[in-house]
């Protein structure tokens, strides 16, 4: 078994109670209610997830004042720089407010930082670079980063830029002196210090893009500004999907709103750039959260990992077809050169720890190399991670500094370690789950030390093995076309709101199993409690393994077509003998 089975507890009466209400199965009711969705009104806006269920964008914390400067600098035709970042989240927000600003007025340019050369965020380098470039910036839209940059901000005041940072990254105490923070993560504060409050805090950076954007056309509409009145921000969804899914941010409340409505835009997109993306990488199903995360996200993120996220920028923007073609093309590219340097040093990581690996003293993992490419260590981190279930640092740069990237498990806060190693670090910074660090090579062996010590002091054994939460234990029967299809209405999945799984016992093969793959690295089954039989498939199987003659399944379910037939088939998790 390779994971803890974590089954939620079953609530009969009130999953029944719920069912009744709504129109729905006791199954979906229940899987609702691991969620934590009970309120019969909210489910049902979870449930149907509409653009009119949108809060006012101006009850986001100092929402007014950036629109006040920005219809100032539309007025004065002042230049106005977007510095954006380098990742899908940061290039899709960009995008977005690019389109907009430029098609209702605004003089606006923009900025993105190269990662080698300029690092992450609102640095004093990238912001030179920037203001060489327009010289003659007097506001400065910081996006997806500057809720921390004090200094920087304090400098661009200093030579008469005004700052706006739209950002839903941690803030800092004390608070930059920007024009504006449009930052959710202020909601959260005092009421003594937090302007104003929204009930949701969540958004990623292109979530916000699209709250400001809605902002500045009521605000234009409200001033009977003509072009303001028939703009349509609904074509600009399908960058919301994109950065909100690839960022991994919560996939709840206004995230689902807007996820949902982006995916529909997403699969009916005339965007030039979009379906040049969606051509290369062959993508011919529907797309959902899935081709988002792992077939257009990677190539957006590819740039932006190995050099600059222009390429990128200039794709989402493309004019038409032709232009945007060969550009995909490029980001395709640039994606297998990513995807084998990753390769190459998640198997030299993977061979390395495993040949000295003691699951008994070995809490943490921080390996570094000179020269590994400090664009993929964050991914390499969580192949790391997965091998392992260890929270994994791993290490990249050159002979002065290394920089490097952490992922963690539930239960070990990075963030709060990294406060226990600041003597040890030159720069650190993040959340509970992923961080980064700046540090010197010289101190890479005791803050592995360090970093152990904590985790044995932190974690308790049985943590260290990953939890497979269920919904529920169901029979066979219960997985009908109809439920199946009822279910997905939990869609879209992701980060906290996760797909259904269930549990299933007292299984046996109907038929013998059947190896599938390029290396037979698949396994097909056909499973039957006694009474009903359902296909499973079951991907990267060990090629010594051999069901044994009783079963239990965790798993998932899905309705298959296939060549014109439609069929209800598990995508297993994992299994235990009985």
């Amino acid at each position: 078994m390779k994971f803890q089975w974590s089954i939620a507890p079953a609530q009969p009466l009130l999953a029944a109670k719920l069912a009744g209400q709504l129109g729905i199965s006791p199954l979906l009711a229940q899987c609702l209610l691991n969620r934590g969705h009970s309120e019969p009104d909210a489910l049902a806006h979870f449930l149907e997830p509409r653009l009119r269920n949108l809060a006012d964008p101006f009850a986001l914390p100092n929402m007014a004042a950036a629109v006040e400067r920005l219809f100032v600098a539309r007025e004065r035709a002042e230049p106005l720089v977007i510095f954006g970042d380098y990742d899908v989240d940061g290039v899709t927000s960009t995008a977005l407010l690019l389109e907009v600003l430029r098609a209702l007025g605004w003089r606006v340019d923009f900025y993105l930082p190269h990662r080698m050369d300029e690092g992450y965020g609102l640095s004093r380098d990238g912001l030179q670079n920037c203001l060489e470039k327009f010289s003659a910036t007097k506001l400065l839209l910081a996006v997806d980063c500057g809720s921390t940059a004090v200094d920087t901000i304090a400098w661009l005041n200093s030579r008469g830029v005004d700052v706006l940072v739209l950002d839903h990254h941690q803030v800092s105490d004390p608070l930059p002196a920007a024009c504006a923070l449009v930052n959710p993560r202020l909601s959260a504060l005092p009421a003594s210090q937090s302007p104003s409050a929204n009930g949701y805090t969540e958004f990623c950076s292109a979530g916000l893009a699209f709250k400001l954007a809605h902002a500045l056309v009521k605000h234009g509409r409200d001033h009977q500004l003509a072009e303001f009145q028939a703009f349509d921000l609904r074509p600009l969804l399908d960058l919301v999907a994109l950065g909100t899914i690839a960022d991994l941010v919560p996939l709840t409340g206004e995230n689902r709103i807007l996820v949902t409505a982006g995916l529909e835009r997403l699969n009916a997109t005339r965007r030039p750039g979009l379906l040049a993306l969606k051509s290369v990488a062959g993508i011919e199903r529907v797309i959902g959260t899935h081709e988002v995360g792992f077939q257009f996200g990677p190539r957006l993120n590819a740039a932006g990992r190995l050099e600059n996220a222009a390429e990128a920028l200039q794709l989402l923007l493309a004019p038409d077809f032709t232009a945007a073609e060969p550009i995909a093309r490029a980001l395709d590219s640039r994606n297998r050169e990513r995807q084998q340097i990753e390769r190459a040093i998640t198997n030299e990581v993977i061979g390395a720890v495993r040949s000295r690996f003691d699951p008994a003293r070995d809490f943490v993992i921080v390996e570094g190399q000179l020269l590994w490419h400090i664009g993929v260590v964050g991914i390499v981190a969580s192949r790391v991670l997965k091998e392992f279930y260890r929270p994994t640092f791993i290490l990249g740069g050159d002979a002065g500094q290394w920089r490097g990237s952490g992922r963690s498990i539930e239960g070990f806060d990075l963030a709060a370690a990294l406060r226990e190693c600041d003597d040890l670090l030159s720069r650190h910074g993040g959340h509970a789950m992923a961080a980064g660090v700046t540090i010197e090579p010289m101190n890479v062996g005791p803050f592995r030390e360090r970093l152990n010590a904590i985790a044995r002091r932190t974690l308790r054994p049985e943590q260290l093995q990953p939890s497979l939460k269920l919904d529920a234990e169901v029979c066979l029967r219960d997985l009908t076309m109809e439920r199946i299809t009822e279910l997905e209405r939990l869609a879209p999945s992701g980060m906290s709101n996760p797909p259904f799984q269930f549990s299933a016992g007292g299984l046996r093969l109907h038929r013998p199993p059947l190896r599938m793959g390029k290396e037979q690295q698949h396994l097909k089954l056909h499973v039957t409690d006694g009474n009903d039989v359902l296909e499973a498939v079951w991907w990267n199987v060990p090629k010594n393994f051999t069901p044994p003659a009783r079963f239990a399944l965790a798993f998932t379910a899905e309705v298959n077509e296939f060549r014109g037939g439609r069929t209800v088939q598990l995508k297993v998790a994992d299994l235990r003998a009985e």
